[in-house]
């Protein structure tokens, strides 16, 4: 087998990423794990086989605290479940009833929140909306019954917590027998770590919100614009850029300048590695558990066949590459045939970084890692929707549409609805941009992967297997924006951060439609605690059952709602950063 590099990080890199730490505990400590303890083989599962990062029954005891850790070369501290990072996996049975005691052994509040979990708001794990936290040395026992099976995950709901090594996966068999059984059954938990803390991280994006950002506009890419555009078509889209303040480059806050991409806890030189026969099903279950980082996820030499999408079954359909948004999970299965290794890859969204690891017949074998794909900068499209496509601009009397001719796209001729902005987004400084002629398709695969010769999962490839939950037409509609300052770093709805946010109200229930509108250029993950967001297509028929919906900039999307769970809940961006900046609102069922 050729082997042209190992997998490590990109050399251009600040600095060359060594970690090869495995579990989250630092050599010193005695607490390294074998680089396959993450690997799930579901004959030993099914026999009953003990594994050392697999916590499986109804009753389950989980410690909070700090444990060192090393990714870098450097010795950080990270918050910990059960002292690994990712935390353990949690195996659980549909139609079960279980019970965790999490205590908390760090000097501050914590919590955990069962991400996708149906379950009483009691438990949902949100400090200060549906319980007050774990204080320090408290144990807070969580007991709920499990009305679902898939690939889900935790974390904690508290500060930054999350950021520093607080998640694990959630793998909920079906009562009865799987949909797509696999002869090989792994987890795949994608995450960013950083070596600074990450309340540091936040503050710098509060200074310089480009701070992590290396590809801004250079001068030889002006004169390559004037070569190709001639320059007062040059001039004017730099123009336009500049008053607005923003810049085609912004598509992620945080870059691997901090970032070392993981997977399953080992970064790209500790090559994590899952085993196969030549001729098995080996069942992916990924989970993107990072605080901000949206992956590109692609394994050189096959076809992966999506199989379910946010833990909901899908009907199975095949693709080279998909993008996985925070908080999102796909599960996929592969079919390797040859007696080779494969490199799972997953680059990160603005292409400075990526996790990687190998599918291998034999342990210590490793594939070609393929280059990052090049950069590719946002366009109107991402800007201004569907009124890139024609007409007059709208955002502050902006003029020119420069090189619009490389930003044709599926579906971006559909029909243009009408926005209504609330009047909270106007004269606000938290407020740098209105979108009013947004698109609505949904067969986009999003700034980076359209038209790159392989075969990309969008969400309208997506279909729910036994359709809507609910086939009741929603009665009611609500209509909110994801609105913010790029510079100022300032994220909200409708203009409003949730420290002056009134919470929003569902009748107990009640069908009802929620309508996003992304008045940003930036990717928002959003999340619904406690209820099924059933995405809709541009007809407004329903299309994928998901807990988390990334809405791409520009953007218009729909989904129906059953209010079917009486409470207080979260409702967020999941970029854990535009979270903290005010991008949440809280619902209440009643």
């Amino acid at each position: 087998m050729k082997i042209i590099r190992p997998c490590d990080t990109d050399p251009s890199r600040r600095r060359f990423v060594q970690g090869a730490v495995l579990g989250g505990a630092a050599a010193g400590l005695g607490l390294l794990r074998s680089p396959h303890a993450w690997a799930v083989d579901r004959a030993a599962v099914a026999g009953g086989t003990a594994h050392p990062h697999v916590l499986s029954g109804t009753d389950f005891a989980l410690e909070i605290g700090e444990t060192p850790v090393n990714f870098t070369g450097a010795t950080r501290l990270a918050t910990t479940v059960n002292g690994q990072v990712p935390g353990p996996i949690l195996r659980w049975k549909e139609g079960s009833t279980v019970t965790l005691r999490v205590t908390n052994r760090l000097r501050v509040p914590t919590s955990i929140h069962w991400h996708g979990i149906l379950l009483p708001f009691q438990m949902d794990g949100v400090p200060g909306i549906s319980f007050p936290g774990i204080a320090p040395g408290e144990t807070f026992v969580y007991r709920f019954p499990v009305k679902q099976s898939g690939t889900y995950w935790y974390h904690s709901h508290s500060g930054f917590q999350e950021q520093a090594g607080m998640y694990g996966a959630i793998v909920v068999e079906p009562a009865a027998a799987e949909r797509n059984p696999g002869d090989r059954d792994y987890v795949v938990m994608l995450s960013d770590w950083s070596d600074s803390s990450p309340g540091h991280i936040f503050a710098t994006l509060k200074r310089q919100s480009d701070y992590y950002n290396f590809a801004e506009p250079t001068a030889p890419e002006f004169f390559r614009d004037v070569r190709t555009l001639g320059l007062q078509q040059a001039l004017a889209k730099r123009r336009m850029w500049n008053q607005m303040r923003m810049s085609p480059s912004d598509l992620a806050d945080v870059s691997a300048y901090t970032y070392t991409y993981l997977m399953n806890g080992t970064a790209p030189a500790g090559n994590w590695s899952g085993l196969f026969r030549p001729g098995e099903k080996v069942r992916l279950r990924f989970i993107n558990g990072s605080a901000m980082t949206i992956f590109d996820v692609r394994i050189p030499g096959l076809k992966m066949t999506v199989i379910a999408a946010d833990g909901q079954d899908v009907a199975p359909v095949a693709v080279d590459e998909f993008r996985i948004s925070v908080a999102e999970t796909y599960d996929v299965i592969v079919e390797p045939q040859e007696d080779r290794a494969y490199t799972v890859f997953a680059q990160s969204i603005d292409r400075t970084g990526y996790a990687c690891g190998t599918l291998a017949p034999r342990e210590g074998m490793q594939a070609e890692v393929p280059a990052m794909d090049p950069r590719q900068p946002l366009s109107m499209v991402d800007m201004m929707g569907a009124m890139a496509m024609g007409g007059s601009a709208a955002h502050g009397g902006m003029q020119g549409m420069a090189g619009m001719s490389d930003m044709a796209m599926p579906g971006a001729t559909a029909a243009v609805p009408v926005v209504r902005h609330a009047r909270t987004e106007y004269h606000n400084p938290g407020v740098d941009m209105h979108v009013d002629m947004p698109r609505t398709n949904i067969d986009d695969p999003g700034i980076g992967l359209r038209n790159n010769g392989r075969r990309v999962l969008t969400y309208a490839d997506l279909h729910t297997i036994g359709g809507p939950i609910d086939a009741r037409e929603p009665g009611r509609e609500i209509e909110l924006h994801l609105t913010g300052n790029m510079q100022r770093y300032m994220w909200s709805f409708d203009g409003v951060k949730f420290s002056d946010a009134t919470p929003v109200h569902f009748r107990a229930g009640e069908r009802l439609r929620i309508v996003l509108v992304n008045d940003t250029m930036m990717n928002h993950p959003i999340h619904l605690h406690g209820m099924w967001s059933e995405l809709e297509n541009p007809d407004g028929q329903f299309q994928v059952r998901k807990h988390t919906i990334n809405v791409q900039p520009a953007q218009r999307i729909t989904y129906a709602v059953s209010a079917d769970a009486l409470g207080r809940w979260a409702y967020h961006c999941h970029m854990l950063y535009h979270m903290e900046a005010g991008m949440f609102r809280e619902v209440v069922v009643s």
